[in-house]
């Protein structure tokens, strides 16, 4: 998140957790710089010594590793958090959008009811491993409804790359929501969108948005848009500063809390929710996925 790197910072403030947590300092800035070096064969990194390229860091103490320099081959390129070289502009270059996706109707968010009972994703609060509930389902009329009452929420993955059509189709519990919809095109690791929402319109509105948008991020309300991200490279990367994404990824956070959803980062907990490597249950472009078992199972369970 933008906003961890700004507040807290990134491979240092790992190595001050590791600290904190009684690693001796040596052995936690070992772990962080040469031991990955050597296991990625990158024998010119990772240590302060002859023969090796002078990328380094000069941070204050141990305790906080406040970065105050940073140098590159051997050149001074940032000190106390600002960059001190010029940035090199390119050409713009025109590539094809990276949202491809088979033109939407709406009907793409219907679930037949096909049994009363169905597998539900459960989230598992700032973890992206999941657990696997059967649960009742909300029926009206042979379809599937998001039962806000009970926290069950209709969730798709839509097939963005190809235009193939593909569409997922699943539930999940734990997530909050209320009311609304919330949509990404970030959703590891294949980056199709994913979406949840309580109802088929907000759910509409939030991949019509994002399809339109050329990727990105949205928060939906009765068919309105609270609040966006654009994500114009490749639909998972801003042309935007730090700042100014992680003051957006901010808004939009505090959106979907406005919505009900309690978890601390929904945006993160929901991109991983079409993960199929990481247990228990998964839901990609092609349904529902056992990870312990890896094959694709049935939402609906006879």
């Amino acid at each position: 998140h933008p906003n961890d790197i700004l507040n807290q910072g990134h491979i240092n403030y790992m190595i001050r957790t590791a600290v904190d947590q009684g690693i001796p300092p040596v052995s936690a800035i070992r772990m962080a710089t040469l031991n990955p070096a050597e296991y990625f064969c990158q024998r010119r990194l990772g240590a302060v010594a002859p023969g090796r390229i002078a990328d380094l860091v000069v941070f204050d103490d141990f305790r906080s590793m406040t970065v105050h320099q940073v140098y590159k081959n051997g050149q001074l390129v940032a000190q106390d958090g600002r960059a001190l070289y010029q940035e090199k502009l390119r050409p713009k270059v025109t590539v094809r959008s990276s949202m491809n996706i088979r033109w939407l109707e709406g009907d793409e968010f219907v679930i037949p009811a096909q049994g009363e009972f169905a597998r539900v994703i459960e989230v598992v609060p700032d973890q992206i491993v999941t657990n696997e509930k059967i649960m009742a389902v909300k029926r009206k009329n042979g379809l599937v409804e998001s039962d806000v009452d009970r926290d069950i929420l209709k969730l798709f993955v839509i097939e963005r790359h190809r235009a193939s059509g593909n569409v997922g189709r699943g539930l999940i519990h734990g997530f909050g929501l209320k009311q609304g919809a919330i949509a990404t095109s970030i959703a590891h690791d294949s980056h199709n969108i994913i979406v949840v929402g309580t109802n088929d319109r907000d759910i509409f509105k939030a991949v019509t948005t994002i399809n339109k948008m050329g990727g990105g991020i949205a928060v939906v309300v009765n068919e309105q848009v609270l609040e966006k991200l654009e994500l114009p490279i490749a639909g998972l990367m801003s042309d935007q500063t730090l700042e100014v994404v992680s003051a957006k990824m901010d808004d939009l956070i505090a959106a979907a809390h406005s919505l009900g959803v309690t978890l601390d980062d929904p945006i993160m907990t929901l991109s991983f929710m079409a993960l199929p490597v990481i247990p228990q249950l998964k839901l990609t472009d092609l349904g529902l996925v056992n990870v312990e078992k890896f094959q694709h199972i049935d939402l609906f369970v006879q």
